[in-house]
Formats: C-alpha cells, structure tokens, sequence
C-alpha cells in the first residue's frame, strides 16, 4: 500500500478489521518493521487526536517520528502553480516536499478545505502534490474532503460495540447533521459515509435540505430529512456538522445555510437518543456541547466518544503498519 485515502485502499474491511484487533491485543508486535524509518507528520492545520495518535501508532511500530506544523515554526508555503510569488508565502509547495521526503521514509498529511473554491477542494490539491513529488509512500490523515483513519477508527467502535441478534444481524448506523456556530468542511461525514457504505451495515442519512453530501459518498444510504424519523430503531448516532456541500448550488459551497440558532432542534438530546434502540452515541471531536449534543447524551453510558478516539491509534496502526509492508517488498 503506497497512498491511504479511502477505504478501498485497504482492500477486505474484515480483513482490516481483524488485524485491527490483533494490533490491539499487541501494539508493538511489529516494532521490527519500523526500525531505522522515520515518519514525517505535516500539519498545515491543528490537530490533537490525529497528532498524538499517529505518532503513537508510528512509535508502537518502531518508527522514529518527525512532525511539522507548517503554520508554526515554517516558512509560507505556496501551494499554487504560476503565481509571482510577492505575498509572504516565502517557499513554494514544489520545492518543499522533495526537501521535505529526502529526511523521511513515510509522510502523513493534514490539510484542510478552504471552503471558497470547491473545485480545488475536491481536486484534493495539496494531497495530490505530496503524492506526485515526494516519491514516499504518503497517507493522509485529514484532507479538503476526507478523514479515512477517523473513519476506520469509527468502523472499529462499531464493530466493538454491535452484538447482532437474531431479529436484527446489521446495526442501522444513522449519519445526522448538527447545528454549529461555524462553516466546517465536510471531510468527516464524507468519509464516515464512504466507509458505512462499505461496512455490513444500514446507512442513513440525515440533515436539512441544502446540506446534501455528494454523491460520490453518499452511495447507496438512505437519505432522510425527517431527523427524529431516521432517528427510530437506530443502534449508532454518529453527530456532526458541515457546511453545505455545493452539490446543487455550487455558490452555496461552505457556507451555512441557516442561523445555528433557529437551527438547535437539530442538537442530539436525550427526546432524540430516546428514539432509538438504546442507540450508542459516536463523534470525532472535538465537539461543541450545547450545539452538536447535549451534555447529558456525550456523558451517558451509552457515549462511545473516548474509546471511539482511542481507537485511532488502532486504525492508524493498521495503515501504517501496511505501509511498511510494501516497503519490505520493494
């Protein structure tokens, strides 16, 4: 496995899953992999779970760990081609990242959507340059339009916590937009449906007109508008915002639609938990209290936040891991 972009990537989810597991019963059986490689972490935005996460799976698997915060301590860098570069953006992206490869074996990226030009968001730009000119494998670990490890990690928690039975053998995992007080990409929702999709679940969708993900993701999920409707027999509440897509308007692209204020009927709350089938509650944080869910949800027993984000040090060691692999084969 050279890039990690989507769940495609890894091929057999229960494949994936269940050297998921064996990771987890014995973080540093494959140190031996990592000996003598450097992982280069490059954040041009902020991160706490991803951070720390990454780098734990990549010293649990014997790597040496490098992290660049390219907004801290780092010239500018230009991402655009053909520009004259008279702004304070000192260095520009090409030249970077092959300085940037010759100190490393493996390169993670984090780099979020600009939420003003879809077309370059979607194009996954900056990603792509990194795996066009480094020439090292490179996984990303947030992007304009996807977050695959916080999408594995999720999947895991699912898996974890679903005890089928005989009236009912696959969890209905419901995807359902919240109200926040800022335009937030859609790189989440994106991936957690992408995956789902791909999952031995029932998918569906809920979010206010408008808010439609594309379709690309969306795939064979049943969209419902109606929350509280999507909402019944539900075993997995997964919450988040984004802004709207631009799928049928392009001009509306990451803007919010409407005042979160007249919007808080949409905040998970213990009426719309009680819908559910004793329903487990999921988010990637971080997460707004009040506005996303209510303090009573996120602190119940049935709140899968904190083993849901420990889990990621799971699904990044399983990428990294993979990675690794490839490179032995070479």
């Amino acid at each position: 496995m050279k890039t990690f972009i989507n769940c495609k990537d890894l091929g057999d989810l229960n494949a994936a899953l269940a050297e998921a597991q064996e990771i987890k019963a014995d973080r540093f059986k494959y140190q031996h992999l990592g000996k003598n490689k450097t992982l280069l972490m490059i954040f041009f935005n902020n991160s706490l779970r991803t951070r720390l996460s990454t780098q734990k799976a990549a010293m649990n698997l014997g790597m040496n760990v490098i992290v660049l915060d390219v907004n801290a301590g780092a010239w500018k860098l230009e991402t655009e081609r053909g520009v004259i570069m008279d702004s304070d953006k000192s260095e520009h992206l090409l030249e970077a990242i092959p300085v940037m490869s010759s100190y490393c074996d493996m390169i993670g990226v984090r780099s979020f959507a600009g939420l003003t030009d879809r077309e370059y968001d979607y194009a996954e730009t900056v990603l792509h340059q990194f795996i066009k000119y480094s020439g090292k494998p490179v996984f990303a670990m947030e992007t304009a339009t996807v977050h695959p490890l916080q999408a594995f990690a999720d999947l895991i928690t699912i898996q974890e916590h679903w005890k089928p039975t005989a009236e009912k053998k696959r969890p209905k995992v419901v995807l359902t937009w919240a109200p926040h007080c800022r335009a937030l990409p859609q790189a989440v929702p994106n991936s957690f449906a992408e995956w789902m999709n791909a999952a031995d679940v029932d998918l569906v969708i809920t979010h206010p007109k408008g808010y439609e993900l594309d379709p690309q993701f969306v795939g064979d999920a049943t969209v419902e508008y109606d929350q509280m409707k999507a909402f019944e027999g539900a075993d997995f509440i997964y919450a988040k915002n984004w802004s709207c897509p631009g799928v049928t308007n392009p001009e509306d692209y990451g803007k919010i639609l409407d005042d979160y204020k007249t919007m808080m009927h949409w905040t998970v709350d213990a009426d719309h938990m009680a819908a559910t089938d004793n329903g487990k509650f999921l988010h990637c944080l971080p997460v707004r209290r009040g506005l996303i869910v209510t303090d009573d949800v996120i602190e119940s027993e049935n709140s899968l936040v904190i083993p849901e984000a420990a889990n990621r040090e799971i699904s990044c060691s399983v990428v990294i891991k993979r990675m690794l692999e490839s490179m032995s084969q070479d």
